[in-house]
Formats: C-alpha cells, sequence, structure tokens
C-alpha cells in the first residue's frame, strides 16, 4: 500500500484531511513551514500510531525544490495511492492592482504545482489511485475582480475532466467548495456577505468528509451544500452579461491579499 500525498498539508483544510485520512492510510505531507509539518506529524502519530507518516517542506512554486522531492521519492522508493491537491493561493483584487510577482506567484501555486505533483504522483502510483483536487465555485465562472483566482480554479476542473478520460484506472475527484472558514480574514468575509455567505459556509470537517465520500464513488466532481449546488445551477442559466455584472459589482469594492 502506497502513501496518499497531501499538499498544503499545514492550513485547516489540508490538516483536517490528514486527521482524516490517518484512520487508513500512510501518509506523505508536504507544505512551505518544516516545524509546522514536524508538529503535525507528531498529533498525527499520536491519534494513529500504526500508520506511517513522511514530511517534506517544501515551496511548491519552486523548480527545482519539486525536482529535489521528486529525487527523494525515488531514493526511497516511495510509491502512492492518493494524492490530495489541497494547496492554493486565494489572492483577490483588481487584475491591475497585481504585480507581476503576483500573477506569477498565484498561477504557480493554484495551477502549475498542482499539474507538476499530479504527473509525479502518476509517474510513481501503486495500481488503485485516487485524485482528489480542491478548485472552488468561484472557478465554474468567470469572476470580474477575482480573475486569476477564478481563472486557475476554473483551469483545475477542466483539467482533471479531461484527465479522468486519459487515466480511466484511477479514480478522480475535483472538489468544488463555496466558502469554507478556514482563516480570520475568509471568516470576516462570509460574515460582510450576510445570508449568502453563512449558506455557502461550510466547516472543513464537512467539505472533506463529502469529497473523500465522492473520491471513493469515482465521482467527476463533488460541491459540497444544497446552497451550492443551488447557485451552480443558477450560474449556468443565467445569461453571462447578467451573471458578469451581478459577480462585478458584488466584488468591485472587496480586496484580500493573505499571501
Amino acid at each position: 500500500m502506497g502513501y496518499v500525498l497531501i499538499t498544503g498539508a499545514t492550513g485547516v483544510l489540508g490538516k483536517e484531511f490528514c486527521r482524516q485520512l490517518i484512520k487508513t492510510d500512510d501518509l506523505f505531507l508536504t507544505g512551505r513551514n518544516k516545524e509546522k509539518l514536524l508538529e503535525l506529524k507528531a498529533e498525527l502519530e499520536k491519534q494513529n500510531p500504526l500508520k506511517k507518516i513522511e514530511i517534506y517542506p517544501a515551496d511548491l512554486t519552486d523548480f527545482n525544490r519539486r525536482e529535489e522531492m521528486f529525487a527523494y521519492f525515488d531514493s526511497r522508493e516511495i510509491k502512492f495511492s492518493g494524492l490530495i491537491n489541497v494547496a492554493g493561493v486565494d489572492t483577490q483584487k483588481e487584475f491591475l492592482k497585481y504585480t507581476h510577482e503576483k500573477i506569477v506567484f498565484q498561477v504557480r501555486v493554484n495551477l502549475e504545482s498542482t499539474l507538476a505533483m499530479t504527473n509525479a504522483v502518476l509517474k510513481r502510483r501503486e495500481k488503485d489511485l485516487k485524485i482528489l483536487t480542491v478548485s472552488s465555485i468561484c472557478g465554474t465562472v468567470p469572476m470580474p475582480y477575482f480573475a486569476v483566482y477564478s481563472a486557475t480554479k476554473a483551469s483545475l476542473i477542466n483539467f482533471f475532466d479531461a484527465l479522468r478520460k486519459e487515466v480511466k484506472d484511477a479514480k478522480i475527484t475535483t472538489l468544488i467548495p463555496g466558502s469554507i472558514p478556514t482563516r480570520e480574514d475568509i471568516k470576516k468575509d462570509i460574515l460582510i456577505q450576510g445570508w449568502t455567505g453563512k449558506a455557502s459556509s461550510k466547516p472543513p470537517e464537512y467539505v472533506v468528509k463529502k469529497g473523500l465520500k465522492a473520491l471513493i464513488k469515482n465521482k467527476r466532481v463533488c460541491i459540497p451544500g444544497g446552497f451550492n449546488k443551488f447557485v451552480y445551477f443558477i450560474e449556468k442559466i443565467t445569461p453571462k452579461c447578467i451573471r458578469n455584472h451581478f459577480i462585478a459589482k458584488k466584488w468591485k469594492n472587496k480586496e484580500k491579499d493573505a499571501f
């Protein structure tokens, strides 16, 4: 039995995946902060001392650091039975306010590193492989004033939908959640949105449970929460000009850059 690799493991959502998966799987955890990874490993070892846990601190936007990680996989002859792509950046602001560095960083975290890690795991896979990738309800439509984030998350939905046809013997699911109260800035934003923010918001435990259940069933996508499913449906039947006008009006004066 191979490891389940979890990116962004030390974030709130990543930790919840770890806590639910350590019950049944050996885990390989990666994140930018070595100390946080060690703390998480110690917690998980207490939760289930019978499972193996590997950690590898890495900035996944760094090509050379990724290559070093892949070499480590091979030096240890590590194989994978699963991949949970959690790492992501949700910077939100008008595109003209982005610096070149911010554009590159967000695209590399949300898209480049996710595809690179998926490619690496596929080349080092066990027979029964499961891949779950965290996208966002924001990736189901173009979002003015949240354009880079929505575009990269949309790319993940399209990519893994296509990959299901290329890799038919693996289970591949894209998780499309609404708001998840993982950081203080996100919790504040949910409150500002009022009843729609509250209706869209689901706790990490719920989102992870739904996502893993959908993965076992090999569902193409998983949208946790009835309200988010309703929003997804309404978005698809609303004319693009009306939809984009509403989104731009709602998000124009909101700005967030936590990274």
